[in-house]
């Protein structure tokens, strides 16, 4: 289903008027398409149910003049349908109501007298109309949101009809359960579930039952009913999955993988209890490596039987698995308080023990005009100077303050990103997917976003950012910077790759919130590309442990975030899992013994090279 045509809206009072100027000369389908454009905008509005069948009057029915083709637009297909139930085909139309449902849930396409009239559901086949409730349900999340409700009472009154006319269908009942337990009925989706069942024993009308009592909480009688449904069909896996996320939701793991690994006995591919088991061993003992294995499950197998949401359920709110995390250090902390207690600035300043990432002081310096920012030293080893040898660094400094060293990007990369960027994702596979729309960015605007962040844009998330948390919006750029160029060049060999040497000179380079977007961008790597999980690993691991190195001299803010990284990386060796539990508990190796001529001879090693 389309949306209709590419002019201007017009309001259904104009497309009205419009439509009786139209049938006024006789052109019937300029009036159809006025009415249609109508009906998508109100459907329930009696002027554009009148017009519509004053179209069809003059046009002897006029169901050809409102024909289905392979994108046809909403409007005209509600209009065919109220055109069939007025033909005496209300079947028909009702299922075209319901993929009109589908395509927008919010719409309230069906909230019309002639779908709610008990009649309707005493003349229609109950099969049929438990088929148009199961329809509506596949369209619709579980539970829909309460504010989202009121559009779908139409097919609730339906349900109430039928279930009235045809107390004892089994089908009928558990297709208007599911459809009132969607849209916060539970007590009524535990009735009619019920009756079908005590009417009409099967495994549906049990699976039915035991998800309406879910969703109540009655975990005890949910379970029997599920386990009701297995007896019926021993051989439907998808039963003993949903036996298993139960248990799993009510804590009794050990119980719900005894589940799971009964399906996958019968099945080692099942998705659904694939995904299930993947999940609850994730919630037992928190080990990434679950996780990865589902996103390899999810890349090979690409034609489930559903879409499912373990993955993401996993991910949601975890660092750098579903979200960035926020950055740490005195600078942002200043910049915090400053902004909660609307202060910009006004002769305050902030004194700092040493210098902290240069995005940290570039953030603060913009959001907070006028902040004094006083630095007592520069910290050994020197957070100015790359970790590693670079050779196309992005910070030059004078004295203490930090300058980009590459141009701004252009107005096109800044208006891409500022659509992409966001600060949470469902899983690194799913990031790394949205940010394909940066593929085309050339390489000089990549690196350009990283130090000259555009603004927020003007949505209810980027007001938030910036007037709560600006650092958070610089965060989201750079992180979306360095997904784009993972996908720059990718008919390049991963090992001689620009992208991959582009990354590693940022996550060695200076100190810095692009150290952790670099970092993600290649652990993101590894979840889409098995073949590159040893390289990845490799340079989590030294990263990781040169972070720790120089948290025994200097405070290294970025340095729980980078443990963070390292605890989302596949395949992670136990050593650097063990060392990023240190630091993220706060407990780093004990400090060494200052000496003098050791550190000139690293800082010399470190030095940056010089290119002929």
């Amino acid at each position: 289903m389309s949306e209709g045509r590419d002019d201007p809206p017009l309001s259904a009072e104009e497309e009205l008027a419009l439509a009786r100027l139209a049938l006024d000369e006789g052109d019937l389908p300029h009036a159809a398409g006025h009415v249609a454009g109508a009906l998508a905008q109100a459907p329930t509005l009696p002027e554009a149910h009148e017009t519509l069948a004053r179209v069809a009057s003059a046009g002897g029915g006029g169901l050809d003049l409102f024909p289905l083709h392979h994108r046809a637009f909403v409007g005209a297909v509600v209009a065919r349908a109220h055109l069939l139930a007025a033909a005496g085909r209300p079947a028909e139309g009702l299922e075209l109501l319901a993929a009109a449902t589908g395509h927008d849930r919010r719409s309230d396409w069906a909230g019309v007298p002639w779908v709610t009239a008990p009649e309707l559901a005493e003349r229609l086949d109950p099969e049929r109309t438990a088929g148009v409730l199961m329809q509506v349900c596949g369209a619709l999340p579980d539970p829909v949101p309460r504010a989202e409700r009121a559009p779908l009472r139409a097919y609730l009154a339906l349900a109430r009809n039928a279930a009235a006319a045809h107390p004892e269908h089994g089908l009928l009942l558990g297709a208007a359960s599911a459809l009132a337990r969607r849209l916060g009925e539970v007590a009524l989706a535990i009735q009619w579930a019920g009756r079908g069942v005590r009417a009409q024993p099967s495994k549906l009308g049990e699976v039915w039952l035991g998800y309406a009592y879910r969703s109540a909480g009655r975990t005890r009688d949910a379970l029997a009913a599920l386990r009701r449904a297995v007896a019926h069909d021993p051989d439907d896996l998808a039963v003993y999955a949903d036996i298993a996320g139960t248990l799993g939701d009510s804590g009794r793991l050990d119980e719900a993988l005894e589940w799971v690994d009964r399906a996958l006995a019968r099945d080692p591919t099942f998705d659904c209890a694939v995904h299930t088991a993947h999940r609850l061993r994730f919630q037992r003992d928190g080990d990434v490596a679950h996780l990865v294995a589902l996103a390899d499950f999810v890349r090979d197998h690409p034609d489930d039987s559903h879409e499912h949401g373990d993955l993401a359920e996993c991910c949601r709110s975890r660092p750098w698995l579903g979200q960035v995390t926020p950055a740490a250090g005195a600078m942002v902390e200043a910049l915090r308080r400053a902004l909660a207690a609307d202060h910009r600035g006004l002769g305050a300043a902030v004194r700092l023990e040493t210098l902290e990432p240069p995005s940290a002081m570039r953030t603060v310096e913009a959001a907070v005009p006028g902040l004094r920012v006083e630095v007592a030293a520069v910290a050994e080893p020197d957070p100015r100077q790359p970790r590693r040898a670079t050779d196309q660094p992005l910070w030059r400094y004078d004295g203490t303050v930090p300058a980009p060293t590459v141009p701004a990007p252009s107005a096109e990369a800044a208006a891409r990103v500022r659509q992409l960027a966001q600060p949470a994702w469902p899983h690194p596979p799913a990031a790394y997917d949205a940010a394909v729309g940066l593929a085309t960015l050339d390489l000089t605007d990549l690196l350009g976003l990283l130090v000259h962040p555009p603004p927020p844009p003007a949505t209810a998330l980027g007001r938030v950012l910036a007037g709560q948390d600006p650092s958070l919006w610089v965060r989201c750029v750079q992180v979306w910077a360095c997904l784009g160029l993972l996908h720059h060049r990718t008919d390049e060999p991963w090992a001689a790759s620009v992208r991959r040497r582009v990354l590693l000179e940022l996550v060695w380079g200076v100190e810095d919130w692009i150290t952790e977007a670099a970092l993600f961008a290649l652990v993101t790597a590894a979840w889409v590309d098995p073949s590159v999980r040893p390289d990845v690993v490799r340079v989590v691991a030294e990263r990781l442990a040169d972070a720790a190195a120089v948290a025994r001299d200097r405070p290294v803010p970025i340095g729980v975030s980078l443990a963070y990284l390292a605890l989302a990386t596949p395949d992670l060796d136990p050593g650097t899992a063990a060392l990023a539990g240190e630091l993220i508990s706060g407990r780093p190796p004990a400090r060494r013994r200052r000496n003098p001529l050791r550190r000139l001879w690293h800082q010399l090693l470190r030095r940056p090279r010089r290119r002929p």
